[in-house]
């Protein structure tokens, strides 16, 4: 079977359209191609809905085709059932003969069954096109399977001169010191809504009272989760409107704070590796992607532990001379970007580049 890289990019171009709305399942892309031919094509739309496969099937007007067709998808058809029936019988039962699969499934529970499923049933599949590619786009998902943990971001906005903040106390009532530009601070709200949750700590919290929406994106909010170890953040915090589904860790909860619909509290073992408590706590919530936006005690503490996978960095023109450091990072630089008076940098972890 002659493999076209072209179709693969096509599946993957595809994938990236649902970016934001299949977590935490992963982005795929199908493509159907008949006699060099495109003839159907589809994408896993949103969490919960028909897969790639079934709607790049449904998209064929002439399914007698299929037989003779070949089927391009960027991640290992799915062989057992959940939200919907598994892929790989679709694909046996509608007979087409040949799969090129870009990557398998990282789930050690399910990796290569689709893929046998298909060969035992005559089907002639090939895989490993695009593959690095196809890892990219769901890195999300390979770290949640493989390492069962939420994939870390680390984001923060910088001075020129290495600081973050100027030191402030509760009690002036200060507020922040304006480092991002109206755009900046808008791509943050978007990535906002391509994560699941957002983490801040106890003196971001108070100092900042941050709403951690994305209000000034389309999109989901990510569920805010906050660390409040001896419960300082007051009750009328932002934090605790009830407009976004929120989580508190704490030493203990006291009797004037409980749950409610939009509210948790889980508490942890300070006196252990709470970095470690946090992330478990939040795969076991299905929060797999989290992105911490601080303070920089917060994003160094698991910088020193090498639980991080991505990093957003923006350095901006302005200086403020003194107040709090900025944190320290090493990771690759896979991306800058500029905008207006300010620097983006994209960072990858080292351990996780290499992973992926």
């Amino acid at each position: 079977m002659e493999l076209n890289p072209i179709y693969m990019a096509r599946c993957l171009f595809l994938a990236r359209k649902s970016e934001g709305f299949t977590k935490s399942n992963p982005m795929v892309g199908a493509v159907i191609v008949h006699e060099n031919k495109i003839i159907g094509e589809g994408y896993h739309r949103q969490y919960g809905e028909a897969h790639a496969e079934v709607n790049a099937i449904n998209s064929v007007k002439d399914k007698s085709l299929l037989q003779e067709s070949i089927m391009y998808v960027s991640l290992e058809p799915c062989a057992h059932h959940g939200k919907t029936p598994p892929c790989a019988e679709l694909i046996i039962k509608n007979k087409i003969p040949r799969v090129v699969i870009a990557v398998r499934d990282p789930n050690p529970q399910v990796s290569g069954k689709g893929i046998d499923l298909l060969i035992k049933n005559g089907i002639d599949v090939k895989e490993g096109l695009l593959e690095e590619e196809a890892r990219e786009i769901n890195r999300f998902f390979f770290v949640n399977q493989l390492f069962s943990r939420p994939y870390v971001i680390l984001k923060w906005a910088q001075s020129k001169d290495g600081f973050i903040d100027l030191h402030r106390k509760p009690e002036e009532n200060r507020s922040p010191v304006i480092i991002s530009n109206k755009i900046t601070h808008s791509i943050v709200h978007k990535f906002r809504t391509r994560v699941q949750g957002i983490l801040v700590g106890t003196n971001t919290a108070i100092l900042d009272n941050p709403k951690l929406t994305a209000r000034k994106w389309f999109g989901d909010d990510p569920t805010r989760i906050v660390i409040d170890k001896n419960n300082k953040i007051p009750l009328n915090s932002s934090l605790f409107d009830g407009t976004v589904p929120t989580i508190v860790f704490t030493t203990t909860i006291p009797v004037d704070r409980k749950d409610t619909e939009n509210l948790k509290f889980i508490e942890i073992d300070f006196s252990k590796d709470t970095n470690k408590q946090i992330l478990n706590h939040l795969y076991k919530e299905n929060i797999y992607s989290l992105l911490i936006e601080g303070g920089a005690k917060l994003l160094s503490s698991f910088i020193e532990k090498n639980l991080w996978d991505e990093a957003l960095i923006e350095v901006s023109e302005k200086r403020l001379h003194e107040g709090v450091n900025s944190p320290e990072i090493n990771g690759c630089v896979i991306g800058t970007k500029r905008y207006l008076n300010s620097a983006q940098y994209h960072l990858k972890s080292k351990i996780s580049r290499n992973f992926l």
